[in-house]
């Protein structure tokens, strides 16, 4: 429970999908980003469910499209069900040319053309920020009337007078403010489900 007045109040795993996307239901949240960004890690954190997203060390292993029930309490006390949908990450090496092309198109063609997809949350690594792959996505998304959410992960590797900068830097580059978050502390989160709420 992140706040008095939004909360998540039931996750669980649904299914996983390689080519066949399953048949259209609740409102989805879709998260992205490079791989080892610490998008299982969020994902666990912000359903407050351990061990319902599976964790690797190994970044790339995540390579099937995740599919998670999600129930949540908005500012109203009004009860919603959602999807949250886990990408598979991009941007690692040590996969094939072959995957990689594999798991390009099959992400464009869930983030293209899902007719239930309401936004994306965008993940990248607060110590990075923005690189040419997630303007280029953000760019692409919001193009297709896709809203984009953007995080910064793992702002608590940063020192507290670093982060202003840090958001400061990705909002010039993708011309809307980033949230800073940390799946680790727990920091962020509640701003973050707020704006998935208003997303949906």
């Amino acid at each position: 429970m992140y706040s008095a007045r939004v909360r998540i109040t039931e996750a669980e795993f649904e299914l996983s999908s390689a080519d066949e996307l399953p048949p259209e239901g609740a409102p989805e949240i879709a998260f992205a980003g490079r791989s080892n960004v610490g998008k299982s890690t969020l994902l666990g954190a912000l359903v407050g469910r351990r061990g319902l997203v599976r964790v690797s060390a190994t970044p790339g292993r995540t390579r099937l499209i995740n599919f998670f029930r999600v129930m949540l309490v908005d500012e109203q006390g009004a009860k919603k069900e959602l999807r949250f949908v886990d990408l598979p990450g991009y941007g690692y090496a040590r996969v094939s040319k072959e995957e990689r092309k594999a798991w390009r198109a099959r992400m464009e063609a869930y983030l293209g053309s899902r007719p239930a997809l309401r936004a994306v949350v965008l993940l990248m690594d607060a110590r990075r920020g923005p690189e040419l792959d997630e303007t280029e996505i953000a760019k692409w998304l919001k193009g297709r009337g896709v809203r984009v959410i953007p995080v910064l992960t793992k702002a608590d590797q940063l020192r507290k007078h670093e982060r202003i900068p840090a958001a400061t830097r990705a909002r010039a580059q993708l011309g809307e403010q980033p949230l800073l978050v940390s799946g680790t502390d727990g920091s962020g989160l509640p701003d973050l489900l707020r704006r998935i709420v208003a997303s949906v």
